[in-house]
């Protein structure tokens, strides 16, 4: 099972919340509406960057709940599209026992409205890889897990050289 919690002011991180969530089946939710994690879920985090740092509600909401053994694939946008805000999520979450499998970060418009059209469609698309990708990850994982377990191990009875007797 798989959940999206995002936190955006300006909308950006919003749309990729929406991609990534829609190539997973799920819906996006906004951290200001969500009160705490689906057991056994894999949660992507996302946020825009405010001082290099992701938003104050998301930041709360990584304090507030428990993300031991959980795994954690995290996103972000930023005006200079360098990540910086998906880093500090990362150092928020490790000392949190998180297990961090991946992340993905594009290039949000700011403020001033700099960089507008971002993030591009092209981008949009790479979050939408970026999901997939995770999600074919943990398919796989979750298959290998399941394995032959509760199955007999059946074998077919061998077949003998040579000619085969006729019935009389």
């Amino acid at each position: 099972m798989f959940e999206v919690i995002y936190y955006s002011w300006s909308g950006n991180t919003k749309k990729v919340a929406e991609v990534i969530a829609a190539e997973l089946g799920v819906t996006a939710e906004n951290v200001k509406k969500k009160r705490g994690l689906a057991k056994d879920s894999f949660v992507f985090l996302g946020s825009g960057c405010y001082a290099s740092r992701p938003g104050k509600k998301l930041r709360r909401f990584i304090a507030e709940n428990d993300f031991k053994g959980r795994q954690v694939a995290l996103f972000g946008t930023s005006g200079d599209g360098k990540g910086n805000e998906v880093r500090a999520m990362e150092q928020l979450l490790k000392p949190k026992g998180a297990i961090i499998k991946s992340s993905f970060y594009c290039q949000g418009k700011t403020f001033f409205l700099f960089y507008r059209g971002h993030p591009s469609q092209k981008e949009l698309a790479n979050a939408s890889k970026f999901a997939k990708q995770m999600k074919e990850a943990q398919t796989t994982k979750e298959e290998k897990a399941v394995g032959t377990k509760g199955r007999k191990n059946i074998r077919k009875p061998k077949q003998s050289k040579g000619k085969k007797k006729k019935k009389s």
